[in-house]
């Protein structure tokens, strides 16, 4: 029989609904609250999802709003609600749910809605790529999210203004409309044609770097420009160059000055470190789901010690990361020496900075990379700190201040 999942925060639905079904000799995992549901989902793929909308903390909507967004949705979900509308019923639907029971549940109701949903077939696939709707809990992703979602009701062109870190291609994803077509232009070296652009059509252009593009890709980005209307296209490009500096490097400036129409700041992983946790755990999720790596999960340990990596290379380093740790153990969790032992070692004998840039900035990156490093070393412990790098307190806490570093204040006695 199935195995099924009962999400509410009643407990005497909980339990009518455990011995209905039990009694119909299905396997049943209980959950009180959406964080028990996410615990249950990815300990295993249940069969099915009896789940309730209104919840203290997290409503059933939300909840299978974010398991759509990462990839999780691969079952079949019956929503259930004592205070539903009709407008509710339609959103459920429309994200994926297969059903809706209002309460009080008929038992034959419930019976028909199960079997139903157990009859149905196993989503084919891998899951649609991230996007920023996966990150529930982290403020600066969904504001990022909105201003998204705000911009693509007006414009087809959104251009992203980045720097080290970037997000851009999670953003870029939010753009897109789910299961639409995707093509970054930056891999297409020979003169783009219609069909290509046909094929695309409903989906999202990208450029991760405008800087980086050749003149045919150039010539090429300026051919899709012009015909995003005709095949219902969006672009997004990214940058960190402004649009002066783009036409000294020999842009067509009626070009640029089209692209920086509509432009946004997103943030970097650096300025959502606190976040990185979530990050790197939905990534992980997601890879679980696509089949690309074992199921692992993270220890508390190991997530601190991510948070506390540069990510210069941004969101695209940051998965590599978290896929070479998933394949790297061969136990389930993946532990701080794990990250230690895979991903440490790669960044203490290279400093990832660049020569291309003036003085000041080469030394200041150098520095930030230097304090990164042993902060992290020396467990945020600012009289070893100041040790080590023969500065004084006063003149350390202002160098950390001043390079953007958060100045440690714990295990001073140490």
């Amino acid at each position: 029989m199935a195995n099924i999942l009962i999400v509410d925060d009643e407990v005497g639905i909980r339990e009518l609904l455990f011995e209905i079904l039990s009694d119909e000799g299905h396997d049943i995992v209980l959950a009180e609250n959406a964080a028990a549901a996410r615990t249950a989902r990815n300990a295993a793929r249940p069969d099915l999802v009896l789940l309730d909308i209104w919840m203290p903390d997290t409503d059933g909507i939300t909840l299978l709003k974010e398991w759509s967004a990462n990839g999780q949705l691969t079952m079949p979900v019956v929503m259930m609600s004592g205070h539903g509308t009709i407008d509710t019923a339609v959103e459920a639907t429309r994200i994926g749910a297969i059903d809706y029971l209002e309460k009080p549940i008929g038992l034959q109701k419930l019976l028909a809605a199960v079997k139903r949903g157990l009859q149905r077939p196993a989503a084919p696939g891998a899951p649609s790529p991230l996007t920023l709707a996966a990150f529930t809990r982290s403020v600066p992703l969904r504001e990022l999210q909105r201003l998204v979602q705000q911009v693509a009701v007006t414009s087809r062109v959104l251009l992203l203004r980045i720097g080290a870190g970037s997000l851009a291609e999670l953003a870029a994803r939010s753009f897109q409309a789910k299961g639409a077509p995707w093509l970054d232009l930056s891999t297409v070296s020979p003169p783009l044609d219609v069909n290509q652009l046909q094929a695309c059509q409903g989906g999202v252009l990208f450029v991760p770097e405008l800087s980086r593009l050749a003149r045919t890709q150039q010539k090429n980005l300026a051919f899709a420009l012009e015909r995003l209307e005709r095949y219902d296209l969006r672009l997004v490009v990214a940058t960190d160059h402004t649009l002066d500096a783009l036409v000294r490097e020999g842009w067509e400036e009626s070009l640029v000055a089209r692209l920086f129409e509509v432009s946004l700041a997103p943030p970097s992983i650096a300025d959502v470190r606190d976040d990185l946790p979530e990050l790197a755990s939905q990534l992980l999720l997601h890879l679980v789901e696509a089949g690309e790596v074992p199921r692992r999960q993270f220890s508390t340990g190991a997530l601190n010690t991510l948070r506390a990596q540069p990510w210069s290379g941004g969101y695209n380093e940051l998965r590599a990361a978290v896929k070479s740790l998933a394949l790297g153990t061969l136990e389930e969790e993946i532990g701080l020496a794990d990250v230690r032992r895979l991903l440490i070692p790669s960044t203490e004998g290279h400093v990832g900075v660049s020569l291309d840039q003036p003085l000041r900035e080469a030394r200041e990156a150098f520095e930030r990379l230097y304090f990164e490093h042993h902060l992290r070393l020396e467990g945020n412990n600012m009289t070893r700190l100041a040790e080590k790098s023969g500065l004084e307190r006063t003149h350390l806490y202002r160098k950390l201040k001043q390079l953007g570093l958060q100045a440690g204040r714990r295990s001073e006695e140490n």
